[in-house]
């Protein structure tokens, strides 16, 4: 993984040495809460319901054992015990004293952690696939150029009060696992007609308010070209983007307003500005690029572990083979598989992980996993590279921290926003119905038999739970001061990506595991043999969904 170098360090440390008066002088009442508002969100704090939320980056999602220890410091020292994964990769910390961050913050520093342009109108963490550098289905490697579009983008000054948020997402694979088109730019390796390896750039995606997929704006983008490019798109997003109305301040109404040709004619136009601008040269030279490919580079592995008879040894448990089914992923090299670390199970919150977990997943990652795990958009981890022949010993630890819980790609393996338990922007609860659902669809067997089904949830419209893209979608609504919930069906985040559509009139907080019960019967009355559930609701549509939810109603 990246390293930072003297520049990388300086940067970091600093900015916790700024953080540290800013605070100070904010709580002896000599900046005033408006001033110190701006500040406090590009560091990473949000004011929530209860106390402070502090959201530390984790580029790319990639963190090695070494910082997960720290956080589960943090967790232990400055917070209540845990921390929670997001759909940004990130991690989250629900209930530090605002006293105390500028602390945190310089206790992550020393592990080349920090909490920078995590929130606030600016470029945030750069999310990419959690399989990246060893799925079989891989082109090339996404996260050295994520690392590139990291460096690039940290404090970068001409962007630092954008009109609203920004966010990037980059895949390498044939196959979409980063969501790339509902991000602000996502960004797809892909090889031309001459076998050259370059970019297709994606612009204008997003949720919230107004859920819009992005549109293509560069088929083919050469390498060489991607800072320039990226800073064209930028600089004309934070010149003509809406400042007016935050709820039209995102590129996806700039660029749905102005139409993708338009768009482009702009973007091109700046580009080459940018170009020709003598003192300023953006070209990602070859050097460059080998240079940060260098620190992901360097993985050992056993030639001979091809040779453990994984299936021989599935046969003897039934609970470890379907373990190894649901849990574990192809890996480019023989004898190795990525592991996915369950943080869904039934008496979890989603997404959450404690002190113990983190403690022990980083004990297993340098007993197994060569020192490193991955965060996912959909709230877990993942171990990259365990050997076939360790997975059984894996498998047994984990199961002992209550992580190997057998359920990712199911109904149960929901993502969830922490709703009006933590959010003072939510509408409704979120957790509560996730242990609803949890509850109600507890036989593994009967998830295995709906097969692969993606449950997203949100407590208000801002979708941080992503629920427009959710095979089955649950919005929290406030009704009057009563909690209802609004589902959506049909969506997608992969290379078929769609937004979900409403199917009716919303149900109340006790009633959702009563109505997905419902939706669920109509799957796997309707369904044809093998057939998956988004497949099964494309081919008959919602009406016969919507007759069984609101018969005798």
């Amino acid at each position: 993984m990246y390293i930072y170098d003297q520049y990388d360090q300086k940067i970091i440390d600093q900015r916790v040495d700024q953080f540290r008066d800013q605070t100070k002088r904010y709580l002896a009442g000599k900046i005033g809460e408006d001033e110190y508002r701006i500040l406090r969100l590009q560091n990473g704090v949000y004011v929530q319901i209860h106390a402070p939320m502090l959201r530390v980056a984790i580029p790319y999602g990639l963190i090695s054992s070494k910082q997960l220890r720290m956080l589960a410091h943090v967790a232990h020292t400055y917070d209540k015990g845990y921390g929670h994964i997001t759909t940004r990769q990130n991690m989250q910390f629900n209930w530090p004293a605002l006293e105390k961050v500028p602390d945190i913050l310089a206790e992550l520093a020393t592990v080349q952690m920090h909490a920078i342009q995590t929130s606030g109108n600016c470029m945030r963490n750069v999310t990419s696939d959690p399989l990246a550098g060893i799925s079989p289905d891989e082109i090339e490697d996404p996260r050295p150029y994520c690392e590139i579009i990291r460096q690039w983008s940290t404090l970068h000054p001409e962007f630092a009060y954008l009109p609203r948020k920004f966010k990037f997402a980059v895949s390498g694979a044939q196959h979409d696992r980063a969501a790339t088109q509902i991000h602000d730019i996502g960004i797809q390796l892909v090889r031309n007609d001459a076998g050259e390896v370059g970019f297709k750039i994606l612009v204008g995606g997003g949720l919230g308010r107004t859920p819009i997929l992005a549109k293509v704006l560069n088929e083919f983008l050469p390498k060489p070209q991607l800072l320039s490019y990226l800073e064209a798109i930028l600089r004309v997003y934070n010149l003509e983007g809406r400042r007016d109305n935050a709820y039209k301040a995102r590129i996806k109404i700039l660029v749905q307003s102005l139409g993708i040709e338009a768009f482009r004619e702009k973007v091109e136009a700046e580009w080459l500005a940018i170009k020709a601008c003598a003192s300023t040269d953006l070209t990602l030279d070859e050097r460059e690029i080998e240079r940060v490919k260098a620190f992901f580079d360097n993985k050992q592995y056993e030639a001979d572990a091809a040779a453990f008879n994984l299936d021989e040894q599935c046969q003897g448990n039934n609970n470890f083979s379907r373990w190894v089914r649901q849990n574990t992923q192809r890996h480019k090299q023989a004898g190795y598989r990525a592991v996915f670390v369950s943080l869904k199970a039934p008496s979890c919150a989603p997404g959450d992980i404690t002190t113990q977990q983190m403690l022990q997943t980083a004990d297993l990652a340098e007993r197994y996993s060569q020192g490193e795990l991955r965060t996912t958009h959909d709230q877990n981890l993942v171990l990259a590279d365990v050997k076939q022949g360790d997975l059984f010993a894996l498998w047994q630890a984990l199961d002992e921290q209550n992580l190997a819980t057998a359920n990712i790609g199911t109904l149960t393996d929901m993502i969830c926003c922490p709703g009006l338990d933590f959010c003072s922007l939510a509408n409704a609860q979120s957790l509560s119905v996730a242990k609803q659902i949890s509850d109600r669809f507890d036989k593994l067997d009967y998830l295995y038999d709906l097969g692969e089904l993606r449950l997203k949830l949100s407590g208000c419209m801002n979708a941080c739970g992503h629920h427009h893209v959710g095979h089955i979608g649950l919005l929290g609504v406030d009704k009057k001061g009563e909690q209802w919930y609004q589902i959506t069906l049909g969506g997608s985040a992969e290379d078929d990506a769609s937004i979900g559509q409403v199917i009716g009139r919303s149900v109340p907080i006790d009633e959702v595991a009563d109505a997905l019960e419902k939706i669920l019967t109509v799957y796997v009355e309707q369904r044809l043999e093998n057939e998956p559930f988004l497949e099964t609701y494309r081919r008959i549509g919602k009406q016969a969904f919507k007759d069984k939810l609101y018969a005798n109603h």
